[in-house]
């Protein structure tokens, strides 16, 4: 099964995600910013099957990450599910715009996210 890679630079956002999905089976991958995200992608690229990206981050944040993500050629087919605290009107547009293929407000709807990591990891 492919993994999900979790990116956000909070770490209980981190812990309580993970330990949902983990209890409901998958694999995850967590990094705390964008650098510790391109070194999991570098070396296991081929076993992600999702990204969960937080689009507040420090340093490079979600809106500077994902056209990063989406033109590198490895990366570039790997869905990109923005996961933000933003969730005003206009923020879904504004993260589908920057490149996500899927909007996740927080708090995470479990229920959704599952549903999506299912359609994606199939």
């Amino acid at each position: 099964m492919k993994q999900v890679l979790i990116i956000d630079d909070d770490l209980r956002n981190t812990f309580a995600l993970s330990a949902v999905l983990k209890a409901k089976g998958y694999a995850v991958a967590i990094a705390n910013n964008m650098v510790e995200a391109f070194a999991i992608l570098e070396k296991q690229a081929n076993k992600t099957g999702i990204i969960l990206l937080d689009m507040m981050m420090p340093g490079m944040d979600g809106y500077d990450a994902i056209p990063v993500l989406k033109s590198t050629r490895d990366y570039k087919n790997i869905p990109v599910v923005a996961v933000t605290a933003q969730a005003m009107a206009g923020d879904r547009e504004k993260c589908l715009e920057a490149g996500a293929d899927d909007y996740m407000p927080k708090p995470v709807d479990v229920d959704l996210l599952i549903e999506i990591l299912d359609e994606c990891l199939k």
